[in-house]
């Protein structure tokens, strides 16, 4: 009896004690803003979390050699951020809050509680970009507004019909990498 207790206690002890076949670094950077003005004192709390995961893999898996190289593989890196603002949090995949140029006008794309604000070099509001259900934006500006979205190098693209030629004008907002 003493002996099966003790190989089942053994095999446990082997089940737990395998070879990891990923590498995981995880990082958390949690940002909190306090805002003060004529309506009072606000806090933004944003949580930034991400996440490199690579897989294992060998280059000789099939060779003798005890100490064996490991193969270069490509990382998956990925970003999730929530904002909480007035005790409502919103949670982005990607940040892509950035500077933007258009026709030589630099634009700043900042998170917001319900999407991105817009603003001009000099802190006015321009814009305000609202997501929706399927991942693109709504883009409303004075007398404008726009169906807009983040293209693969991370351009902001909108996309505006004009009833006077009956076509739809595409506008692209080149990211500014400093």
């Amino acid at each position: 009896m003493k002996t099966i207790i003790l190989g089942m206690i053994a095999f446990l002890f082997t089940l737990t004690i395998q070879a990891q076949n990923k590498n995981v670094k995880s990082e958390v950077k949690t940002t909190v803003t306090t805002i003060k003005d004529s309506k009072g004192e606000k806090k933004l709390i944003k949580t930034q979390e991400v996440k490199e995961i690579q897989n294992i893999e060998l280059k000789d898996a099939e060779s003798n050699v005890l100490n064996k190289e490991m193969k270069d593989t490509p990382v998956q890196v990925t970003a999730i951020t929530a904002v909480t603002a007035n005790g409502v949090t919103n949670v982005v995949d990607i940040d892509r809050s950035a500077y933007y140029n258009l026709n030589g006008q630099k634009y700043q794309v900042s998170l917001a509680e319900t999407g991105y604000n817009m603003y001009l070099p000099n802190k006015e509001k321009a814009a305000v970009l609202r997501k929706t259900s399927n991942n693109n934006y709504i883009y409303k500006a004075k007398n404008k507004t726009s169906f807009g979205y983040f293209d693969a190098n991370g351009n902001l693209v909108l996309e505006s019909y004009d009833d006077k030629t009956d076509k739809v004008i595409v506008e692209t907002f080149i990211m500014v990498k400093e």
